[in-house]
């Protein structure tokens, strides 16, 4: 193709776009700035409404700043949609259950009390009644991204304040759906009824998701399972995208949102023994496709908003933190939640949230919400993000000042995936060492690379997901931070080694237990860092000389105490020579060469 026939402007901003997600992210670590506060702010100067609104009056920055948002409208589409992907795919039926109490009852009440609260305050301002919804809805959410990734960074997710944020953010979450509908539904009832319009979306609605959860109840497992079989990454991150991309058209087509469709299918997923793989295979898209996403949100920030009205824009930010706050602290008063949490984790949940950005969009293209009061109300949103990693210091330094309280406080569910064992392979051996787990009531999670073998397990309820425990990222989806112990049953050498050094070298306490073949290969696993190694060889001539033992008539008090001494005896004597083979090589190595 000619380059006559390129055409070069059209490619210019999706470059600026990728080029800047590459850039952004090791200069904002670099100076110990949050990612997504760097693709928001590097969306801002660098879009339309930033520089590039000066591109006539200086003509370089034609080539440095994006010049039209229809340019990256579909990149910014698909970022929307693998964010409500990446959310269902997060979520289970069973977690939601276990949370429901927060989710449902401190999560729901802090969107519907904040949202008439801000809809009120709209009105009172003069804004219409559906701009003053719509806006009050949008800025009743806050932003999960940043709030998650502050108490991921400060460890504070297992916390009492951290579950309770999350399961705040979680229903702000799952509020986005019918906030999308009923912003689609308001702008189409402009030239008829809103009963009428709202009653045939709901059909709609209904109709679409039945379609889309029967196909992928009757479909999704035997194409994933066939795509497993193959044993092919690439074709797994095909199948994914196209099961993504597949349900927002069928969402579409049904005249509702593409991430609709994109959450229904990432919640279908979940409920999967494919989940952790795909969780896994989409790691090293996640961070690009959230950065542009957030790049593109921040595009829509107007700077000169921000420059023309900065006292309003200031005391605006100031009034949302403090009437969010003042609401959030008041429920979890109410749900008995300690002081010092509360204290911690309410002036993160103040500032607004990624999704008004996308909200307050759509209802600006369905004239909705006026350009002004959507400039304005966008430019708080911004500002009160780039604030929660400072008001979460605060909130920490409140919190330490209040004594911990006497009384026992609610329990908050710990993640599914905490203080177990994972089990990799699940072939005879991995088996019996599910069912020793299940005997002594301890909690497992177990993984294998065969879909016949983890279809099989999963009818009988067992936790087990498919995935390559190799695979970089795996174990760290199957909840390995939060593990007692790794038991490693297969049988592969060099993948055994690959795990071993990998884990031990991340998690240096944790309890690695790994099947040997011989006596050389324990040695070998010690010397690399597990915490025990069973050769076969070693246990079956045990067990053989156990049962001679008693079948002789010898008693089987002391014949089981002798061969748990024996064994303890096989067990140093590895560990000793792993030791030794360790030091002979370390001198090796220092000692001077001889010529």
């Amino acid at each position: 193709m000619a380059a006559a026939d390129v055409d070069i402007q059209s490619l210019i901003d999706p470059l600026l776009v990728l080029g800047t997600a590459g850039v952004v992210v090791p200069l904002v670590r670099h100076f110990g700035i949050s990612p997504v506060l760097g693709y928001l702010a590097a969306g801002a100067i660098i879009g339309p409404l930033g520089l590039g609104s000066l591109k006539y009056e200086w003509p370089l920055l034609h080539f440095l700043t994006i010049r039209d948002a229809q340019n990256v409208a579909g990149i910014a589409e698909f970022g929307v949609v693998f964010l409500l992907f990446l959310i269902g795919l997060e979520l289970s039926l069973g977690r939601l259950s276990t949370m429901r109490r927060l989710v449902f009852g401190l999560g729901g009440l802090q969107v519907v009390i904040t949202s008439a609260a801000l809809f009120g305050v709209c009105l009172l301002l003069g804004i219409e009644a559906a701009a003053a919804l719509v806006l009050g809805l949008c800025l009743a959410l806050s932003s999960t991204a940043i709030v998650l990734e502050v108490l991921s960074q400060n460890k504070r997710m297992a916390t009492t304040g951290g579950r309770a944020a999350f399961s705040v953010l979680l229903a702000q979450d799952l509020a986005v759906i019918p906030l999308f509908l009923l912003i689609a539904v308001l702008g189409a009832s402009s030239n008829g009824s809103v009963l009428g319009s709202l009653a045939m979306a709901m059909f709609q609605a209904s109709l679409a998701l039945l379609v889309i959860v029967t196909a992928g109840r009757f479909l999704l497992r035997p194409l994933l399972r066939l795509v497993a079989a193959s044993g092919a990454s690439e074709l797994f991150i095909a199948a994914t995208l196209f099961v993504v991309v597949g349900a927002g058209v069928a969402a579409a087509l049904a005249g509702l949102s593409m991430a609709l469709g994109a959450f229904v299918a990432g919640l279908m997923i979940a409920e999967t023994e494919y989940r952790k793989h795909v969780e896994a295979i989409i790691e090293p898209f996640k961070a690009l496709l959230l950065g542009v996403f957030f790049f593109t949100i921040g595009m829509r920030i107007d700077v000169r908003a921000l420059i023309s009205e900065p006292l309003a824009i200031g005391l605006a930010v100031v009034a949302l933190i403090a009437l969010k706050m003042t609401i959030v602290m008041g429920l979890m008063r109410l749900f008995r939640l300690p002081q010092p949490a509360i204290m911690e984790v309410s002036p993160m949940l103040g500032p607004g949230g990624e999704f008004a950005f996308v909200g307050i969009g759509l209802a600006t293209a369905a004239n909705l919400v006026g350009a002004r009061e959507a400039a304005f109300a966008l430019a708080v949103t911004a500002l009160g993000m780039a604030l929660i990693p400072l008001l979460h210091q605060l909130g920490r330094k409140a919190a330490g000042l209040m004594q911990e309280p006497t009384h026992a406080e609610p329990p908050i569910p710990p993640h599914s995936e905490t203080g177990h064992t994972i089990i990799v392979g699940h072939g005879r051996v991995g088996r019996m060492v599910a069912e020793m787990l299940e005997r002594h009531a301890q909690p497992f999670l177990a993984t294998d690379s065969d879909p016949a073998t983890v279809s099989s397990e999963r009818r009988r309820n067992r936790p087990i997901y498919f995935g390559n425990a190799v695979e970089p990222g795996y174990l760290e989806r199957c909840g390995l931070a939060e593990a007692k112990a790794l038991v490693l049953t297969i049988h592969d050498r060099k993948a055994i080694d690959a795990i071993v050094e990998r884990v031990r070298a991340a998690y240096p306490g944790l309890t690695i237990v790994a099947r040997a073949r011989d006596a050389a290969h324990a040695r070998h696993l010690y010397a690399i860092g597990v915490t025990d190694a069973v050769p076969e060889t070693i246990e079956a001539s045990l067990q053989l000389s156990e049962a001679v033992l008693v079948g002789i008539g010898v008693a089987t008090g002391p014949v089981i105490a002798s061969i748990h001494e024996r064994r303890d005896e096989f067990r140093h004597e590895l560990q000793e020579a792993a030791l030794r083979a360790g030091r002979d090589a370390a001198l090796s190595i220092r000692a001077p060469t001889r010529r």
